[in-house]
C-alpha cells in the first residue's frame, strides 16, 4: 500500500493580513514579510535536501509583491497553484465578482510566472466555496481542487449543487474536478498562529505537533490503501526555525515507515483522474 505524501504551502505573506484579519498596520504585515524573506527560504532549503516537490498555493497579491521569491518556488521545481486574488473568501460572492477575480488572480499570477504559466490547481483561502466556485474551475480547465473535507486521505471528485438545510442534505452531481481533501488538524495555522485581533493562541510545541501529524500519517498508512496524505503549511507559521526542524524529522519518519512516495498535488490530481470513476457527461 504505498501513501501518496503532499506537502503543500499556502504562501499568503502580507494578504491574509491585509485582507482576511483587515490589518494593515506595520506589525502584521511585518508578519507576512517575514513568510517571504525568512520562512519561505528555510521551506525551499529542507525540500531541497530531502529531494521532495512540493505545492505552493499562491495569492497573486503574494506573487506582485514578492516576484522573486516566487520565481524562486518555480525554478525550484515546485508547483504554484491558484489561492486567490489578496485572500478574499469566495463564500458570499456573487459569481461575477468571484469569476472576475479569478482571472484577475490568473492574470496577475502570468505577469510574474510568464504567460507560459499554466494553473491546474485551486485552493479557496477559506477553505470553503460558493455556489459558484467549482463551475468557474471547471470553466477555466482547473485539474483539481483542495478546499473541501469530505474524506481524510482519499481523493475524490467533488460535486456542484449540494444542498443542505434543517430539513436534510441532498448532494448534488459529480464535476471533473479532482478534490484532493484538507483538514485542520493537518494545517499548521491552528497550532502555531497568533492572533491578537481576535485573539487566537495557537503556539503549540512542535514537539506536540510532530506527535499529532505523525501519528495522522501512521494511521493513514496502516489502514488506507493508497492514501494520499496531506498537510498544509504556511512559510510565515512553518518557517520557524524549531517548527523547521519538526517539519524535517516528520518527513524522515515518513520517508522510513517505507513504501511512500512524495508529490505535487498537479501530479496526484493527474494519477487519481485516471483513477476515480468517471463524472456523468455534462448535459447539453
Amino acid at each position: 500500500m504505498t501513501t501518496t505524501i503532499c506537502l503543500s504551502f499556502d504562501f499568503d505573506a502580507v494578504s491574509i493580513w491585509v485582507s482576511t484579519f483587515r490589518q494593515n498596520s506595520p506589525g502584521p504585515v511585518s508578519r507576512g514579510e517575514y513568510g517571504a524573506n525568512v520562512g519561505l527560504g528555510r521551506i525551499l532549503r529542507l525540500l531541497e535536501r530531502k529531494g521532495v516537490k512540493a505545492t505552493f498555493f499562491t495569492p497573486s497579491h503574494t506573487a506582485v509583491s514578492f516576484p522573486e521569491q516566487v520565481r524562486a518556488v518555480r525554478d525550484a521545481g515546485h508547483e504554484i497553484a491558484v489561492h486567490g486574488y489578496a485572500h478574499e473568501s469566495p463564500v458570499s460572492l456573487e459569481r461575477d465578482v468571484e469569476r472576475d477575480l479569478l482571472d484577475r488572480a490568473i492574470a496577475r499570477l502570468r505577469t510574474v510566472l510568464g504567460e507560459e504559466w499554466r494553473p491546474v490547481g485551486y485552493r479557496s483561502p477559506a477553505w470553503d466555496i460558493s455556489a459558484a466556485t467549482l463551475d468557474l474551475l471547471v470553466e477555466r480547465g482547473f485539474l483539481y481542487d483542495s478546499s473541501l473535507m469530505g474524506d481524510d486521505f482519499r481523493p475524490y471528485r467533488a460535486r456542484r449543487g449540494d444542498c443542505a438545510d434543517e430539513d436534510s442534505f441532498r448532494p448534488g452531481m459529480p464535476t471533473r474536478l479532482v478534490e484532493i481533501p484538507v483538514a485542520w488538524e493537518l494545517d499548521d495555522f491552528p497550532y502555531f498562529a497568533f492572533i491578537n485581533r481576535p485573539l487566537f493562541g495557537g503556539l503549540r510545541s512542535p514537539a506536540d505537533v510532530l506527535d499529532m501529524w505523525a501519528g495522522e500519517f501512521d494511521w493513514c498508512h496502516r489502514n488506507v490503501e493508497s492514501g494520499v496524505f496531506t498537510l498544509t503549511m504556511h512559510p510565515q507559521f512553518i518557517g520557524r526555525g524549531p517548527r523547521i526542524e519538526m517539519l524535517s524529522r516528520l518527513v524522515d519518519h515518513m520517508i522510513a515507515a517505507g513504501d511512500v512516495r512524495f508529490s505535487t498535488l498537479a501530479d496526484e490530481a493527474l494519477r487519481q483522474d485516471d483513477l476515480l470513476p468517471a463524472p456523468p457527461p455534462e448535459k447539453g
